[in-house]
């Protein structure tokens, strides 16, 4: 199972979620070295723009932060400064190394992690950790997934159906960001589906920011124990799915149990935000929506863009295992680094005019899905998701609008996956 948000575990690389609350503490540091605090506070402005704060922050590509345990650390807001850390060895992704830049809601008094569960990969390090990549990357294919994409057009399609029955007025995130990658990585895993409902359920009250703790665990275990029943069932007679596949590898079945979770967590939640978010995003910018809708053939890059603009899944910590030099400055054993992506995608000196949505411009080279040795293993089946689901979506409804006006959209700004709780969207019946 993937680490537990009830109780820590802070990812972004294209996975679980913690919750945290917002902070509006002072970001200037002063000469009695007042340090900065993580800015995570999205309520003004430009709901697509991180923090006011942050941005003011990232004239300094790397500088010291104060965590919420008294720990001093660093934050990355540059672009080269994050790549850096993200792909040198010397620092660990290990839960129990890391230190928290902001409180988890619920839980104020937690400071520290505890280690990665069986399973949970993305907690890990070398040469664990390159256990099981060596084990999924071959799942992973741009090839295979792109052999998806027939399922991915029928799972969107059936989706659209499905709207334009009950609109013309529909909340999209139940309609159509959330069932899309649902069906998709239940498709993946080989979910039967008799269980699917179940599964996207208890996985939905996972990612629920209005869920209360108790709720969040009994999910969690709900979720562990239909997955051993799907590990079994695989083991017992295996069918045409990643799962199956995996129960012919070395894998216990308390690790099969804990990667199925981590892949089921993963492939849901950063997804079904960047659909819903997404389309927002679009709604908002009608010169970039009409280009799209006027050529399909923009939707890859579109993708990048949005991935590039959005950054859903903030932030990603790393621990310095020994003393590294990055960008001039020493970070010493022991600091916990968090990588700001927002911003790191926001640098002007990677992308000019980094804060305007521009669909024409190539992305190459953001961090949305993180970067190094813990690069998101699904994004290839991100990508093909997105870009098969915002064209459909925009073909099917030409006059698609919001339902409310946009300071009404509510918005998940206590979640480390950014997106909308709901996005009430309507249309023109002809």
């Amino acid at each position: 199972m993937p680490h537990d948000p009830t109780t820590a575990g802070t990812l972004s690389d294209g996975t679980a979620e913690t919750t945290a609350e917002t902070t509006t503490e002072t970001t200037i540091t002063t000469a009695a070295e007042e340090l900065p605090t993580l800015p995570t506070d999205r309520r003004t402005g430009c709901p697509f723009d991180p923090p006011a704060e942050l941005t003011a922050l990232s004239d300094e590509p790397l500088r010291r932060l104060r965590y919420v345990d008294g720990h001093t650390g660093r934050l990355v807001t540059g672009h080269a400064a994050a790549r850096a850390v993200l792909s040198d060895p010397r620092f660990s992704a290990r839960y129990e190394h890391l230190h928290l830049p902001m409180p988890l809601a619920g839980l104020e008094g937690v400071t520290e992690m505890s280690p990665a569960p069986v399973g949970d990969f993305l907690g890990l390090d070398a040469p664990e950790h390159t256990r099981f990549r060596r084990l999924l990357t071959g799942k992973f294919t741009v090839r295979r997934m792109r052999q998806l994409a027939e399922r991915v057009e029928q799972f969107t399609g059936e989706c659209l159906d499905a709207m334009e029955q009950a609109g013309p007025t529909v909340d999209l995130v139940e309609a159509f960001a959330r069932p899309i990658p649902a069906l998709m990585i239940c498709e993946l895993l080989g979910v039967p589906y008799t269980d699917r409902d179940r599964f996207q359920e208890h996985v939905a009250t996972l990612f629920d920011q209005a869920a209360d703790v108790a709720a969040k665990g009994e999910a969690f275990e709900a979720v562990g124990r239909l997955m051993a029943e799907l590990v079994a069932a695989k083991r017992a007679a295996p069918t045409d799915d990643l799962l199956s596949d995996l129960t012919t590898s070395d894998l216990t079945e308390e690790e099969l149990i804990g990667v199925g979770g981590v892949l089921l967590a993963a492939g849901l939640d950063t997804t079904a935000n960047m659909l819903g978010l997404g389309t927002f995003a679009l709604l908002q910018n009608p010169g970039q929506l009409a280009a799209l809708r006027a050529d399909p053939g923009l939707a890859e890059q579109t993708v990048e863009e949005l991935l590039r603009y959005l950054s859903v899944a903030d932030p990603i910590l790393r621990s310095a295992l020994e003393d590294v030099e990055i960008e001039g400055q020493l970070i010493k054993a022991g600091e916990t680094v968090t990588v700001s992506v927002q911003a790191a995608n926001r640098d002007p000196r990677k992308f000019p005019g980094p804060d305007r949505l521009d669909i024409h411009r190539k992305a190459t080279g953001h961090l949305a899905f993180g970067h190094g040795a813990h690069q998101c293993l699904g994004q290839q089946l991100a990508r093909v998701e997105m870009t098969v689901a915002f064209p459909a979506l925009l073909a099917r409804f030409p006059t698609l609008r919001l339902a409310v006006p946009p300071h009404e959209v509510p918005l998940r700004d206590r979640a480390n996956i950014y997106g909308v709780v709901s996005l009430p969207v309507t249309w023109d019946k002809e």
